[in-house]
């Protein structure tokens, strides 16, 4: 095991599958005491208990990061049992596909709501924490829909390109309060998590031929990334390494946007 992360207290919204398990699990590899939080208890408790029988330290949350006042229990309950909070990964979002023309109202709201409202309450509500406990980290998981445009993903850009530029303001204000907190974005490209798997395995042959001639052949290293390289990033942005390291936006995409 190693030490990067060595005690510090590690919150992960939607850690309970995907891209947030594989964060969880790189966390507690690096010595973080790791707190899994998902909507669905009984997943969050799932990687919490192999976290534990791997030999780490972890506890399982419900939360629904829409919700302020789950926020606000969640944070209490951290500081009674930890008695700190070093790291926030804002991991937790979905993306329901629309073009600008067909999205409706009720799926635009609900994107907004977890995706933008979520991520500003975790920060906001973090910040409160670690600015009285010597500082601290927040990670916002973006994507690079947040940095260039998707014509079926009008919503999902919106509320990614929002995550990107909150983090920066969040950065600055933080840096200009000399809080000690450090605040950045990671925007993954296209990541095989076993849902992604499990939709191609059940699509149509066309939609799955149509998905890898858009979208994974345009990957200059030529595949999909696993969520093990977007947790790998997220380890050295919540280590000491990356101490300088504020309103950053970490681009792991294959090289998908340097096109």
């Amino acid at each position: 095991m190693s030490e990067r992360l060595i005690n510090k207290v590690v919150l992960v919204t939607g850690g309970g599958s995907g891209i947030g398990e594989a964060i969880c699990m790189q966390f507690s590899n690096n010595g973080a005491v790791v707190v899994v939080s998902d909507v669905n208890e009984h997943s969050a408790e799932k990687v919490a208990c192999t976290i534990r029988n791997n030999g780490g330290k972890a506890t399982a949350l419900k939360l629904d990061v829409s919700c302020e006042d789950n926020w606000d229990v969640v944070i209490a309950q951290i500081k009674i049992q930890q008695g700190k909070l070093d790291v926030l990964v804002n991991n937790a979002g979905i993306g329901l596909p629309g073009n600008v023309e067909d999205q409706s109202m009720e799926d635009w709201q609900l994107t907004e709501k977890i995706n933008v409202h979520g991520v500003f309450l975790g920060m906001q509500k973090s910040i409160a924490m670690m600015k009285v406990n010597g500082g601290g980290n927040i990670i916002n998981i973006s994507s690079i829909d947040g940095l260039v445009g998707d014509a079926m993903a009008i919503a999902y850009n919106a509320s990614k390109g929002s995550v990107r530029l909150m983090t920066k303001s969040a950065a600055l204000h933080c840096a200009k309060k000399q809080y000690g907190i450090r605040v950045n974005s990671v925007h993954p490209g296209y990541i095989l998590t076993p849902l992604v798997q499990e939709q191609m395995l059940e699509a149509e042959p066309a939609w799955r031929d149509e998905y890898i001639e858009q979208k994974v052949s345009r990957v200059p290293m030529g595949q999909m990334g696993q969520p093990d390289d977007i947790a790998h990033g997220c380890v050295y942005l919540a280590s000491d390494e990356a101490k300088y390291v504020t309103g950053a936006e970490i681009v792991i995409d294959g090289g998908f946007t340097a096109t």
